[in-house]
């Protein structure tokens, strides 16, 4: 595998061009806000921590992740029903219509990270073919695609919801490889996670960069080990630093 300039980068979406971090901590606040009346004071009040503590664990056990790869409606159920658990809610109705709503907000939040789109209009000036590949249901992820202005950006864009299957499927980058006419060796995937990003390109041969965003470095039981390392996409454009002259 070459660091050489790639022909073609395949981008994830959520957390690599946008801030999908930022735009769930303000629907999660959002939602328990609106829904605190229904709950006890005392779960109501800790709810929003809870669910903090609950996505950073959930998110960080790579091997439910890998074993189960769940879509995302079912990854925020598990996330709210791990959070009702800890704090003894008992209302499964409650539930369903906070993750309603929660996935209502989150489809039309849209916060593009600083520099990610201009970074993906200074690699398209340089010739370089480039892809999206997202995970997720389709009308809120194509939603977010159409918000964000980011069609004219991409030469090929698949969503798992419309394709069928979604990463690390190898039939998602062996569909995009050829949309975009490039060998794999020739291409680089750019995303924050690890096993459906990284791991699924690598398996068919793809260089596989990690948007570490949180700058916490590799994890110590991470069973995928990137090529490259960056905090964000802008990375990619910034020439590689010179000698020093004094």
């Amino acid at each position: 595998m070459t660091t050489q300039r790639p022909k073609a980068i395949f981008f994830d979406m959520d957390d690599t061009i946008l801030s999908d971090d930022v735009s769930a901590e303000m629907c999660w606040r959002q939602v328990c806000d609106n829904f605190a009346p229904r709950i006890e004071n005392a779960a109501g009040d800790n709810l929003l921590d809870t669910i903090r503590e609950v996505r950073r664990a959930y998110w960080s056990d790579f091997d439910y992740l890998r074993r189960v790869s769940p879509s995302l409606r079912d990854a925020r159920r598990g996330i709210l029903a791990g959070s009702f658990a800890k704090l003894g809610i008992e209302d499964g109705a409650l539930l369903e219509e906070m993750v309603d709503s929660y996935m209502a907000l989150k489809a039309a939040t849209v916060a593009p990270i600083p520099g990610a789109l201009d970074t993906l209009r200074h690699l398209r000036q340089e010739g370089i073919g480039l892809a999206l590949i997202t995970n997720g249901a389709a009308e809120e992820q194509r939603n977010k695609v159409n918000l964000a202005g980011l069609e004219p950006l991409f030469e090929s864009i698949l969503i798992e919801g419309e394709f069928g299957v979604g990463k690390p499927d190898p039939r998602v980058f062996q569909h995009s490889l050829e949309r975009l006419q490039v060998e794999p060796a020739e291409t680089w995937m750019v995303g924050d996670n690890l096993l459906g990003d990284v791991g699924g390109a690598q398996a068919v041969g793809i260089y596989g960069v990690w948007v570490d965003w949180r700058g916490r470095g590799l994890p110590e039981n991470s069973p995928v080990q990137p090529e490259r390392i960056v905090r964000s996409i802008a990375e990619l454009v910034e020439p590689a630093p010179g000698p020093q002259s004094g």
